[in-house]
């Protein structure tokens, strides 16, 4: 039994005494403990090792008291286990040296044994719910394969995914076959993550906002949707797209549990267009942690009024920056404690 289950409740859409919160990136790059580690482990390393993945997981429950954890990864070890060669450069981010282009590059794209390829996972999530210790619940996740392919065939990361795009509308053969063989692949991940022990599952559709409104749903949701269909009924399913804010009454009717909302849609229009009978997480500008604690926490209540404390998740809209100060999370996440 969780201890801490106020992420579970409102997931439920069950009244609560006060919203509860976790932010995305979390586990990782603003906490000084986890550069120490990025200091002497490589990124994949920190991903592929459980006992690594584990402790930075847990770190921001013990130093920030979010009442959730998400498990270290990253959305590109599932193209890597589909024998994508993927590099984590510097400065770069994430670079596919080879992106996959063609239909016949496609065509060579495997759907592999996730239980052989993505195992280290697997392990990690086992690892995590025993030091967790029924505290709080974890949270596993995947990207949207729109947002792997935009990675998989631009090369690397980009504002515009132009090629990713270009790809999809020269090729829309290839590019269908390709989405498909990430969603087949996505789904097997993620049942084998609900039977390792995660708590709940959320979708990054990060750059679902580059699409205009028909092409989300040909080249994007259609494929969340048909994850969302494959886990609905066995543990409850988050959905993110950021600049998605045209596609919430469609994904509100998916079956999922929540929906992620970024900053640039406030909470009035987020339940308007949504329905206003799904659970909304959301969606504090990330950049507005650099703003003053106090002014964090008048910021999160006035935030919290405009959602409502019942059917809502605190959260940022986006992932934590790099160079945010920890007390400064710390603050964001007080303020919803606070709340009354």
């Amino acid at each position: 039994m969780i201890k801490n289950d106020l992420l579970l409740k409102a997931l439920r859409g069950e009244s609560v005494e006060r919203p509860p919160v976790w932010m995305m990136r979390q586990a990782g790059r603003y906490l000084p403990d986890f550069m120490k580690l990025k200091e002497k482990y490589d990124f994949f390393t920190r991903c592929q090792t459980p006992e690594l993945a584990t402790e930075i997981t847990v770190m921001p429950i013990k130093q920030v008291g979010t009442d959730a954890a998400i498990l270290f990864s990253d959305i590109l070890v599932v193209p890597q286990a589909m024998q994508i060669h993927i590099e984590m450069q510097p400065g770069r981010g994430p670079v596919v040296p080879d992106p996959i282009d063609t239909k016949e590059k496609v065509d060579k794209v495997i759907v592999p044994d996730v239980r052989e390829e993505l195992n280290y996972v697997f392990e990690a999530i086992k690892l995590t719910k025993q030091e967790l210790n029924d505290e709080v619940p974890l949270i596993g996740f995947a990207g949207s394969p729109w947002t792997i392919l935009c990675y998989l065939v631009q090369g690397h990361g980009s504002k515009t995914f132009d090629k990713a795009k270009k790809f999809c509308f020269t090729d829309p053969l290839g590019a269908h076959i390709l989405l498909r063989k990430i969603t087949d692949t996505t789904i097997a991940y993620l049942k084998e993550k609900v039977k390792a022990g995660v708590d709940a599952i959320q979708l990054f559709d990060s750059w679902g906002g580059l699409l205009e409104p028909q092409d989300y749903h040909e080249f994007s949701w259609q494929y969340m949707q048909q994850i969302i269909d494959a886990l609905k009924d066995e543990i409850p399913v988050i959905a993110y797209g950021k600049g998605c804010w045209f596609a919430l009454k469609t994904m509100s009717q998916s079956g999922t549990s929540a929906l992620g909302v970024d900053w640039t849609c406030d909470a009035r229009n987020a339940r308007y267009l949504s329905g206003g009978q799904i659970t909304l997480q959301g969606n504090f500008d990330p950049a507005r942690l650099y703003s003053p604690p106090s002014e964090i926490k008048r910021m999160v209540h006035q935030m919290i009024d405009a959602f409502g404390k019942d059917r809502y998740i605190a959260n940022l809209g986006h992932g934590i920056l790099p160079d945010i100060p920890v007390d400064h999370a710390r603050a964001f996440v007080d303020a919803v404690k606070e709340y009354k």
